[in-house]
């Protein structure tokens, strides 16, 4: 009596376990491609900091010493008054 049970709901246990092991490879796909969006995110942010940190090194070494001082002492004046 027990065989014949197990043996009706046998194919539609190993259906659900198909199921289920389908839906988790699918999510550790998804999962995979996210890492590597937020990866490659990365990667472009870093290069455009790059860019902007040689950008302000160029403009800073085309500056006197004067002209240094004064947008250092503006930045710190600033920054007290935040």
């Amino acid at each position: 009596m027990l065989e014949v049970i197990v043996g009706a709901i046998w194919p539609y246990v190993l259906g659900a376990l198909a199921l289920i092991a389908g839906w988790i490879a699918a999510r550790q796909s998804g999962k995979a491609a996210g890492r590597q969006d937020a990866k490659i995110d990365q990667l472009e942010a870093d290069a455009l900091a790059r860019e902007k940190a040689r950008e302000a090194h160029a403009e800073i070494d085309a500056q006197d010493d004067a002209a240094v001082r004064d947008r250092a002492r503006r930045r710190m004046h600033d920054a007290a008054r935040r």
